[in-house]
Parts: C-alpha cells; structure tokens; sequence
C-alpha cells in the first residue's frame, strides 16, 4: 500500500502549531535568563581560590553535565516537584535552566580566564578590592568575550527543550505528537516541525554570526 500524503493537515492545525511554538520558545527564554545567574554565580566559585568552594562548584558542573538531560527533568517533576508543587511547567523551566546553567558557568570561567592577568594586577595595585576589581574591570570585559557563546547556548536550548514533552508540557514536540495520534500523518507533521525548529534556529545562528562580525570590525 502506497503511502499517500495529505499536507493540509498542517494549515488546519496551523493554531496549534503556533501555540506549541510560543511555549517552546517561552520556555527555553525563561531557563535561559535562570541559567545566566546560576552560570555566573557557579563560573565565579569555579575560579575561587577556596579550594571547597571550587570544589563543590566543579562538582555541579560535573553532576549537570554527566547526567542526561531526560532523565534529569523526570526526576525533577516526579521526585522534587512532588515535594515543590512545581508542576510540568515549572519542572521544564527548573531542569533545563540548571542543566545549561552548567555550560554557562564553563563559558563564564572561559570568559573571565581569557582576559590577561595584567588587568587583575593593574586592578590590585590601584587599590581595588578583588571583589571590585572583578565587578568594575575583568567582568565587563568577560561579558563582551561571552555574549556569542550565550546566545548560541539559547539555540542549544530551543533544541533541548523538545524533551519537555516527557513531562506533558504542551510543546511544540507534544502537540504534533498528539496531532500524529489523531491524524496519522507522522511524515507531514514531523517534517513541517522539523522545518519550524530549523528555520527558527537557523535564524537566530544568522542573527549571532551577524553581531559577530560587527563587533570584531568594531574590536
């Protein structure tokens, strides 16, 4: 039996698609913005020179990155967010944003470390603090050196966020999962999706590239 397409399953739902979309996109923004805190305030201690401090940071980093990221957001929702009442919203929010917080405490780190130690140095012998040597002169520096990497981290995210479906969070993965069960046009939703999450991720990597450029011809 031949397989016989029919895309209007995609115009028809087109609404579903949109809102599918949105949460995704909402989502991955909203780890994002935790992850930015959480990677610096990690990426911080890493550096430190206490070495439990460094240690405990390391250890985080360590843990985030050795563990899967499905498994992590099913502990989160059926283990921790019974005890918080997070919900499957929350629960995606909450894993995706301390698994990338990982990855952005390793692109802080790298930040900070790439800027010469002279300006530390130069920075103590002035009479700063380190606390405010940090703060005033090596952390605006970092942040230019970083910005590209974040921003790149985001599209990791945007692709990573497909697993929130795991948790019934009505995402663009769940709802054309749910748009197949009833339709059984796996082959015109799944590629119309496949389409939306790399037009979306292919466009924000153009954007990236763009304000790269512009700032190297600016360096």
């Amino acid at each position: 039996m031949v397989y016989q397409t029919d895309w209007s399953v995609i115009p028809n739902n087109i609404g579903l698609f949109l809102e599918g979309l949105w949460l995704t996109l909402e989502i991955s923004a909203l780890a994002l913005l935790f992850s930015i805190p959480i990677g610096i305030i990690i990426g911080l201690l890493r550096i430190s020179r206490n070495k439990l401090v460094s240690f405990i940071a390391t250890a985080y980093i360590e843990v985030m990155r050795g563990i899967p990221l499905l498994v992590l957001l099913l502990w989160i929702f059926f283990v921790l967010g019974q005890f918080l009442s997070l919900g499957p919203y929350w629960s995606a929010v909450l894993g995706l944003a301390t698994f990338s917080g990982a990855f952005v405490a390793e692109i802080v780190r790298a930040g900070i470390q790439s800027v010469p130690k002279g300006q530390m140095e130069a920075a103590r012998s002035s009479g700063m603090k380190y606390s405010q040597a940090m703060r005033l002169i090596i952390l605006p520096q970092a942040f230019r050196k970083v910005l590209p990497p974040l921003a790149s981290q985001f599209i990791i995210l945007i692709k990573d966020s497909s697993l929130v479906s795991v948790i019934s969070v009505v995402d663009l993965t769940l709802v054309s999962k749910n748009l197949v069960a009833t339709s059984f046009r796996s082959l015109e939703v799944w590629t119309f999706v496949a389409l939306l999450y790399f037009l979306i991720t292919f466009t924000l990597s153009q954007i990236i590239r763009y304000f790269e450029k512009k700032y190297q011809v600016s360096e």
